[in-house]
């Protein structure tokens, strides 16, 4: 059998909306270390609950941004992935008012999609009444919402899709519109993640679950990826969005490519509804899948973008897959002190990153890490970023229910 020959999307756009910064520029100089980090704040909302804290987008006036009229059209997270969707669209060089709109796709993934604006109008619903209760409750809500709501806003009428896999639904969304321009379904996705769930009731839950942090004396040092002293994740909001084009379609119009996509591996680890499979065969398996599919071997990763929550289970559970996989040699960071755990969006803000990484061949560290875990077997950038000369770059994410995917990147 003949091998198929690896594809490798281009990649010409980025777009980022997060806590460390509005924009790529402003959340790459965040997360490097070279402006200061916004932190995390307490939230009115979250008030008496064991983690009364979370990252938020406090830099944005989506209002101004996209227009009164415009903006009540959609719940926060379709108004952040429209406002990254630009930027990227921008970054990109494309302009929908002469591109062939049906050769346009959009894959954004979500986990909750707009689960505080359901919150609220149950509220509604028991205190003031049935006629009370939005109509637009069911198109502002569901998870599509984004990938509509950045459709209509830039006229794509390509293949639009809503993806769900809990916190690996951004990896998959990137993964699936690189299939799609694989086979030739269109042209450009603009692709990627948004959340916004600053939900009391989401929140209480993860509470119950022992699953994030309750370090309210000092919530800007409580998400700690691999470090000994962690105690869990802190929720962020924010959109991640990549313009991928075909090759041939990027070079015909001289577009600027920053990096490649080069493989997508995906996989279910079908153990438990919360946690991971306990030797981490799940989220291997989809990392072995994302290395043949770009026809790269496992030595050759120079960089990896880990899921790392803040865990106690996944950081450990992930860390030794990755020495399992791609021996020591990679240098690993984990962005999510920094933004905070965004869900659904973590794997299209973190492969922005991975990307902005490649581009200028430096790795960011991972913040609040000061003591690492002992048992964490990896090189772990910390303290500064790093300058390091790697060609190719992997991001990795796992989602509740057993939902696993890793992509690989190469260098444009």
């Amino acid at each position: 059998m003949t091998a198929r020959t690896p594809f490798a999307a281009a990649v010409t756009g980025v777009g980022l909306v997060t806590a460390a910064g509005v924009g790529a520029k402003a959340t790459w100089h965040t997360v490097t270390g070279e402006t200061t980090p916004v932190g995390v704040r307490h939230r009115p909302e979250l008030t008496d609950l064991p983690c009364d804290f979370m990252y938020g987008v406090d830099d944005l006036d989506t209002t101004e941004v996209l227009g009164v009229a415009t903006q009540r059209l959609m719940d926060r997270f379709a108004q952040l992935a429209v406002v990254a969707a630009r930027e990227a669209m921008a970054d990109a060089g494309l302009d929908p008012g002469t591109w062939d709109g049906t050769r346009v796709a959009v894959v954004i993934g979500s986990a909750h999609g707009g689960l505080p604006f359901y919150e609220e109008q149950h509220t509604a619903l028991l205190e003031r009444g049935a006629r009370r209760v939005s109509p637009k409750l069911a198109p502002l809500t569901v998870v599509n919402s984004a990938a509509s709501s950045v459709a209509m806003d830039l006229g794509a009428q390509g293949p639009s899709l809503g993806v769900a896999t809990a916190c690996s639904s951004g990896t998959v969304a990137l993964g699936t519109a690189h299939q799609l321009l694989r086979s030739g379904a269109c042209d450009i996705a603009v692709a990627g993640g948004a959340e916004s769930v600053c939900s009391r009731l989401l929140i209480a839950s993860a509470c119950q679950m022992k699953a994030v942090s309750t370090r309210r004396d000092d919530p800007a040092a409580a998400c700690r990826p691999f470090d000994a002293d962690r105690d869990g994740f802190v929720i962020g909001e924010g959109a991640g969005l990549l313009v991928l084009e075909r090759p041939e379609h990027a070079r015909a119009r001289g577009a600027t490519v920053r990096a490649r996509v080069a493989g997508y591996g995906a996989s279910s680890d079908a153990y438990a509804a919360v946690a991971p499979d306990p030797e981490g065969r799940g989220i291997e398996r989809a990392l072995r899948a994302a290395l043949a599919d770009a026809g790269v071997g496992p030595r050759e990763i120079g960089h990896v973008n880990a899921h790392g929550t803040s865990t106690v289970v996944n950081d450990r559970i992930e860390a030794a897959m990755l020495r399992r996989v791609l021996g020591d040699d990679a240098l690993v960071t984990s962005t999510k002190a920094m933004t905070g755990h965004t869900l659904g969006a973590a794997g299209g803000i973190e492969t922005a990153l991975t990307v902005l990484a490649l581009e200028s061949q430096l790795v960011p560290p991972t913040a609040n890490l000061d003591t690492p875990d002992p048992r964490i077997p990896l090189e772990i950038v910390r303290g500064a970023a790093r300058p390091a000369p790697f060609d190719w770059a992997a991001k990795t994410s796992l989602g509740f229910g057993g939902h696993n995917a890793a992509l690989v990147l190469t260098r444009a």
